[in-house]
Order: structure tokens, then sequence, then C-alpha cells
């Protein structure tokens, strides 16, 4: 049946409130998730994960392809893919000889392109991949010295299957040359870099309840880290890589309403003063006090005189 058969019958078949006909957006919609069902069946492989399916045809927009399926169905259940990236990380490992470092590349400088050996001929690519904040969560495999290259997650570690997937339901052996994310991880990656952005999914997870004064939680209620990062970064440093992960993932993670959540980052900001007052120095590591999130390179000059 064609795009305007669909149409067609669906005027005849379907009525409004009082009787009227279907509005534009409704006949629209629903020529569209005919094709794309149409679609989507036609590149169903023979195996395929039921939940994702069955969320995918739940969808008021049903994606057309197995793979936006499975974005669509980690990209709605981002709490379950938190756990099964921490999971996955921790089947991997930490890689041997890594530590949690921070680059000392200033962001408006250009970093050399390692695609490209030419263009980075003599310049240090030892630092391709590290964040320059503590406020992202660590990724070994990013890192070129510990990367595993195609096929391979660069977050968790773990091969990459078939659209995206965690395991092999295939049966194929080989993972995705072509892939260099789970779809889960990129959820993941998404919860922990901007947890507000899922406030909505906390809260549900929250009974709607503030995290630390029990009454209900408002409409301006925000995500906040139980233990804030900057602690992480100068107490925990030295953890194992997939334990840290909790910290920017679902066990870490609280909402509370915005006035609980000024007077605890009143607190956090006196207690981060008093150290640095304490150590008669800048901001742990190096860190400069203006800018938290740009990492200020050692002093050459410094280092020698303290020599």
């Amino acid at each position: 049946m064609t795009l305007a058969e669909r149409l067609s019958a669906a005027v005849a078949t379907e009525t409004g409130p009082a009787g009227k006909p279907p509005s534009a957006t409704s006949l629209w919609r629903e020529a569209r998730n005919a094709a794309a069902r149409a679609r989507l069946e036609k590149s169903l492989p023979a195996v395929f994960p039921v939940p994702v399916l069955r969320h995918a045809l739940s969808r008021p927009l049903v994606p057309p392809t197995p793979r936006l399926a499975v974005e669509s169905y980690w990209r709605h259940h981002i709490l379950r893919a938190d756990r099964l990236a921490r999971a996955l990380a921790a089947a991997s490992g930490q890689p041997e000889g890594w530590t949690w470092r921070l680059g000392t590349w200033r962001p408006d400088i250009r970093r050399p392109d390692i695609r490209r050996p030419e263009a980075a001929a003599g310049e240090d690519v030892s630092e391709k991949g590290l964040a320059f904040s503590f406020r992202m969560p660590p990724a070994p495999f990013r890192e070129v010295s510990y990367t595993l290259g195609k096929g391979h997650c660069c977050i968790c570690g773990q091969p990459v299957y078939r659209f995206g997937w965690h395991r092999d339901l295939w049966g194929q052996g080989t993972p995705n040359r072509n892939a260099a994310w789970h779809a889960a991880c990129v959820a993941a990656w998404k919860l922990w870099t901007a947890p507000s952005d899922h406030v909505k999914e906390l809260k549900r997870r929250q009974g709607h309840r503030c995290a630390q004064s029990g009454k209900r939680l408002l409409r301006t209620a925000e995500v906040d880290h139980r233990v804030p990062l900057y602690r992480i970064w100068r107490e925990e440093r030295a953890r194992p890589w997939p334990e840290l992960l909790g910290y920017w993932g679902l066990p870490n993670l609280q909402v509370v309403n915005r006035a609980i959540h000024a007077d605890k980052c009143a607190a956090e900001a006196g207690e981060r003063a008093s150290v640095r007052r304490k150590a008669g120095r800048a901001e742990e590591d190096d860190f400069c006090p203006s800018s938290p999130d740009i990492v200020q390179a050692p002093d050459p000059l410094s280092r020698m005189e303290e020599r």
C-alpha cells in the first residue's frame, strides 16, 4: 500500500473528537510510523533483543532501523545504561600501568591530529584523550597509550558488536570494526557528563523527594554529587578505575531542592578555600583558582628553585 493509500484509509477509518476527521499531524504520524515499521521489519535480523523491539514499536515515532531502535532504547533507559556501562568497565578492569591524570594542554590550543602522521610529526601526542578537568570521568581506553583500536568501546574497553550491542547475540565471533562505542556506554557517558539533563529520571527514582530534607522536590530542584568531584580527585584518585566511575554514576547522584544545593555548595567552597589557605598554594595539583576546569602547567623555574 502506498503512502497516499494509507492516508486515504486513515481518513476513511479514523475519526477525531466528536466525529471530526483526524488532524493532519495524526495522519502524518500514522503514515510515517507505517513506513518506519515496514523498513524496520525489512532490515531486522533473525535474532534481535526483544525488549528493544518492544520499546521501538511502542514509541510515538517508530525508529526505522535496528541501530536507531537500540539507541532509542538506551536513551530512554539511562539508569540501566549507567549500571551496564560500569559493569562492563569492571569486566575490563584497569589497564596495567594506568593512573588517572589530567592533560596540561589548554583547550584553546589546537591538538595534533594523530590520524595524520605528517601533521603530528615532532609533536607530543602522549596526552591525546586526556581530560582537562577532574569533573570529567576518567576514560583510560580513550588515551593513545591504552586504546584498543576499532571494534572495542573507548569507554569500557569491551568488544562492540552489531548495532552497538554489548553481547554477540549473532554468533559472529568478531566485533564490529566500524564501531568504537556501545550504545549503552554512549547513554551512560551523557549521564556522567551532564546529569542535570536527566533530572526527570532521577526525580522519579527518588520518588520526587529531596535526598537531603525528605520534602517534596520542587520544580527548581537540581542534581548534585553526594561526594563532590574535587574530593574524588584530591583523595580518591588512587582507587581502581572501575570504582572511580561510580562517583559519576547513579550511586553518587542525588536530586535536592535548590536552597539545600546552594547551602551545600557554599559549605564545599568554604572547605576548599580552607584547604588552599592551609596549603599556602593554589588549587590542589596546580589547578587555577579562578578557573578550576583548566589545568595550569607546572612552572619549570619553580622546580629549579626547589632543587
